[in-house]
């Protein structure tokens, strides 16, 4: 027996592992088969009422999405009244002789004011440092680093 499973130890290995294998490949297929059977098709009656549910939420979604349409389109219907008015404020004051600067930085602050209002409010900016010194000047020639321009040398060139 020794020199029998010395001669063909690894084809006996490999035949068993086959062999493995194909036992669970077996058992697999035969517990599906006795397994559980797939349910039988829904009943229609469900099924519509299914669709009729999906139905009537894809209609409240598109609803809700005109009267959103509808409520900002009255809100750039208002915006651009607001504007004309400034518009012609603006021109009536021009006519008169007056200033419209004034009125018009006047006007811009309460339309900010409005906006402040609305449903979004605005990010604070950070405060950013500035990229260089406040006494940078590149041709001063002072602090500007390690890098400095130098002339090049007086005289002909050296080419032959």
């Amino acid at each position: 027996v020794g020199s029998l499973l010395a001669s063909y130890g690894w084809y006996v290995l490999l035949l068993c592992a086959a062999l493995y294998v194909v036992a669970q490949k077996v058992s697999r297929s035969g517990a599906a088969r006795s397994g559980p059977r797939p349910a039988a098709p829904e009943e229609p009656d469900l099924i519509v009422k299914r669709q009729e549910a999906l139905a009537a939420a894809r209609l409240r979604m598109q609803e809700e999405l005109n009267a959103q349409a509808e409520k900002y389109k009255e809100k750039q219907k208002q915006i651009e009244e607001e504007k004309r008015r400034q518009k012609i404020a603006m021109w009536e004051s021009m006519q008169e002789g007056k200033s419209y600067k004034g009125n018009l930085k006047l006007n811009q602050q309460e339309l900010e004011s409005g906006a402040s209002t609305s449903s979004t409010v605005p990010k604070p900016k950070a405060n950013k440092k500035p990229l260089r010194s406040g006494g940078y000047n590149p041709l001063s020639g002072e602090g500007g680093g390690t890098c400095s321009w130098r002339p090049g040398r007086r005289g002909p060139s050296a080419g032959g």
